[in-house]
């Protein structure tokens, strides 16, 4: 018996020993891979198997938020006041009206001033972004003349087709041709406030510091938006209640305030009667700085047509209402 199963132990080493010789012998359905990556690589390399553009596939670069927003900067040199009354850091963005800005323009009674005050203002204050530095400013800080050129500059954005342009007709200084002139931030002419003023103007201060013999040393600049809303309160407030008011007073207090926000109904009445006790002297100087120091467009337009010089009225067609409202349907009439 043992040596039946001696002879079947030899069996089965003599046969594990074949087959692990056979294993590690190739044979000739075995393949180098190698050989075949190496092949795959100098496809590639001749580009053979083409080029992959994988710029395509990177993501999308993000643009400013101003852009996808539609916010645009305002240059300030555009502006009458040329900024100069605003901190030095100041940026002013606009962008175009909505279609519910549009709407609630179009509300507007141009025969009722505060109401068109109102509706002017709503499309500065909605369409624009006054920020000086990090700190965010009001629309009430922007100068009250200064707010034409960003409604023209508004509307321009919000109305870019030729064809809704506001033109208005003008004509030559000399030969008297007619030209008709566009009713545009380019075309408006700024006043110019006299050098004899301009000398006492405080870059630091952002104001005009005038010593005078009979008022002192008097701060003034022209007035903002801010300023001039809370005066058109207390003059409504005053009517109102059937009360009078200083007419002369009321054409100084814009230059004298520094913030509209330290503004209100009873703080205008105490400066009224603090008014009232300046003498006659300290009165006339203050109101002729106010008048010498006001800003804002001449009431002509002005451009260049063939060599000469082409004035029109400053107005607008239509009415005010044609600042965001066409009067004109020709264009959009098939």
């Amino acid at each position: 018996m043992s040596d039946e199963l001696n002879k079947l132990n030899q069996e089965k080493e003599a046969h594990a020993a074949a087959a692990l010789e056979a294993k590690e012998r190739p044979t000739s359905k075995t393949v180098d891979t190698s050989d075949k990556a190496d092949a795959m690589t100098a496809a590639v390399a001749a580009g053979g198997l083409g080029r992959v553009n994988m710029e395509e596939f990177n993501p999308e670069v993000a643009r400013p938020a101003d852009q996808v927003l539609g916010w645009h900067i305002l240059d300030l040199t555009t502006l009458p006041s040329m900024g100069k009354f605003y901190p030095a850091d100041t940026v002013i963005k606009i962008r175009s009206a909505k279609a519910a800005e549009i709407r609630h323009f179009s509300t507007m009674d141009e025969n009722n001033y505060i109401d068109m005050e109102d509706k002017l203002n709503h499309v500065v204050e909605s369409c624009s972004q006054f920020q000086s530095g990090e700190k965010k400013m009001s629309f009430k800080d922007i100068l009250e003349e200064d707010r034409i050129v960003l409604l023209l500059s508004i509307r321009d954005l919000s109305f870019p087709e030729p064809e809704n342009k506001l033109m208005l007709k003008g004509k030559t200084i000399k030969t008297k041709k007619s030209v008709d002139i566009e009713l545009a931030v380019k075309n408006l002419v700024p006043s110019i406030i006299d050098e004899q003023i301009e000398a006492y103007y405080d870059k630091g201060a952002r104001t005009y510091v005038i010593k005078t013999k009979s008022a002192g040393v008097v701060r003034m600049k022209p007035p903002t938006i801010g300023i001039m809303q809370e005066i058109t309160s207390y003059l409504k407030d005053r009517q109102e209640k059937d009360q009078d008011f200083d007419r002369a007073f009321i054409q100084v207090l814009p230059y004298m305030i520094p913030d509209w926000r330290t503004l209100s109904l009873n703080k205008i009445f105490q400066l009224e009667m603090e008014y009232k006790g300046w003498d006659e002297k300290k009165f006339m100087v203050v109101y002729r700085l106010a008048e010498r120091m006001k800003i804002g467009v001449q009431t002509e337009l002005e451009t260049t047509f063939d060599g000469e010089t082409v004035k029109a009225p400053l107005d607008f067609p239509g009415g005010i209402k044609s600042l965001f409202i066409i009067s004109d349907l020709a264009g959009e009439l098939l």
